[in-house]
């Protein structure tokens, strides 16, 4: 890992662990504003923001930050002909160091926000990871948020890796909806 990059997942989930329903999309019924308030602070003070192709943020600053996106389309690394702020990645063809090189990115936070497989990538990785819950919310037959949901919660998984919860911040009491940051080395 590139010691002067600090590595933060964010997610928020339903009660049985998934980020998007059946059809591999997030519904209204899992955003909140607490949650959307903290997510676009959190992307606004990250240096770099990395996803897959389903996961985006679809908020006013998403076109100035820049990203990483993955894809399987090219061999290694790209420029992203429709997005001058955005490289294109696949792991298959180069590190992660590699591709944060092209993307000019040597130091900084780097916000990694989906789909499952790219945070199962950095599971050994991260130095925090923002687990947002909706416990009122359940999305049967969702796309869990990571590989191994819902045999195992979301929560077993991040332990399993070495990540120990902190305090939860309450984001919408109202829906109970609350994140936990999931850090290394407590």
């Amino acid at each position: 890992m590139m010691p002067a990059l600090r590595i933060d997942g964010y997610v928020i989930v339903s009660a049985d662990g998934m980020l998007a329903n059946a059809a591999r999309v997030m519904p209204d019924g899992l955003k909140f504003e607490g949650d959307k308030l903290f997510f676009t602070a959190a992307l606004d003070r990250a240096d770099l923001i990395v996803h897959g192709r389903h996961s985006h943020e679809e908020q006013p600053n998403s076109p100035r930050r820049k990203r990483i996106r993955l894809t399987r389309s090219i061999n290694a690394i790209a420029a992203d002909p429709g997005n001058p702020r955005a490289t294109l990645w696949n792991p298959a063809g180069a590190s992660f160091e590699a591709a944060c090189e092209f993307a000019g990115m040597r130091s900084g936070t780097v916000a990694i926000i989906g789909g499952p497989n790219v945070f199962a990538m950095f599971m050994d990785r991260y130095d925090t990871f923002w687990l947002s819950q909706a416990p009122r919310v359940r999305l049967p037959g969702g796309e869990p948020c990571f590989p191994g949901v819902p045999e195992r919660s979301p929560q077993q998984i991040l332990a399993a890796h070495g990540l120990k919860p902190g305090e939860a911040k309450m984001l919408d009491s109202a829906d109970g909806v609350s994140v936990t940051p999931w850090r290394r080395g407590l």
